[in-house]
């Protein structure tokens, strides 16, 4: 009878439980996941988890809303700008990314120390975890850094024919405005012509050349195109011939251009030590003298 009773009672026992993580769970599709996906649906994104994702850095953008301070939000602001845009990331979505990461990264390095916890101290291992955590915050910075990076790179190879472009398409008698357009539409296809179709637009919406190169220049910042600019900007000014303007920096760019290609050949012997230092060489050595000396420790008892 007591067996009886006691496997009543856990029967009873795993229902209850069963069910109590059942309507949890449903309480949790009902009051967030299913508004996230139906969110998600609406976004209409060709991917399902980057929909998602985009979700949830929005609702957690207007928590940081209160929290976001001013040279926070404008220096976010211009890296996202610089990158393209990022499908219009937010620096409030920036900071729950980067909320996200420190989470992830704490608990990351909580798991990587907890198997080293016998050869260190509780104490020294929690204390390994802040960094974890500091990486956690700053990596997102770094991934928009390397957005930057990677798009000037992609301008900076695209620059030189799309000016050379612009500069034929002015000396064939075109007006700039048109010239623009030329590039734009038979131009090297990239970030830079879609800069070039983004100061179009705002040319045909009524903004001075000189107002539409100098939000094209805050938009890029880079060296090379932002010096571009200042040059026609002044040669608008003072009103010379902006077909000769630009054939000078043309001219200019793809100098600099080939300076750059000899700097960075001058860089790879430099470069090329510690792969060979570190890889080749042992590998070297060791197929050289391995014979010699096994002939040296067993030559003798052969």
């Amino acid at each position: 009878m007591e067996d009886i009773l006691g496997s009543l009672m856990t029967l009873l026992a795993f229902l209850g439980t069963f069910g109590a993580v059942f309507f949890l769970l449903m309480a949790i599709w009902e009051g967030f996941l299913k508004k996230f996906m139906t969110e998600a649906r609406g976004l209409e994104d060709s991917s399902t988890i980057k929909a998602f994702r985009k979700v949830v850095l929005r609702r957690m953008a207007t928590i940081n809303q209160k929290f976001i301070w001013p040279n926070y939000d404008k220096r976010i602001r211009r890296r996202i700008t610089h990158a393209g845009g990022l499908d219009g990331l937010s620096p409030t979505e920036f900071m729950a990314a980067q909320q996200i990461s420190v989470v992830g990264f704490t608990l990351f390095g909580l798991i990587l120390l907890n198997f080293m916890n016998d050869s260190m101290g509780m104490d020294v291992a929690l204390w390994h975890t802040v960094w974890f955590t500091i990486l956690g915050w700053f990596f997102p910075e770094i991934w928009l850094r390397d957005q930057v990076v990677k798009r000037h790179f992609k301008m900076t190879r695209e620059l030189p024919y799309n000016l050379d472009l612009l500069t034929l398409s002015v000396e064939a008698g075109l007006d700039f405005q048109a010239a623009v357009d030329t590039v734009g539409k038979k131009g090297r296809q990239g970030p830079l012509t879609d800069e070039f179709a983004t100061m179009l637009k705002e040319l045909r919406m009524g903004k001075t050349r000189q107002e539409a190169l100098r939000s094209m220049a805050d938009r890029v910042g880079l060296a090379p195109l932002s010096r571009f600019i200042q040059a026609l900007i002044q040669a608008d000014r003072m009103g010379t011939s902006l077909g000769k303007v630009l054939r000078i920096q043309s001219t200019q760019l793809r100098i600099e251009r080939t300076q750059r290609a000899e700097k960075l050949a001058n860089e790879a012997p430099v470069k090329m030590i510690f792969p060979l230092v570190a890889c080749i060489f042992p590998t070297v050595f060791i197929v050289l003298f391995s014979p010699i000396i096994f002939q040296l420790l067993y030559g003798k008892h052969g």
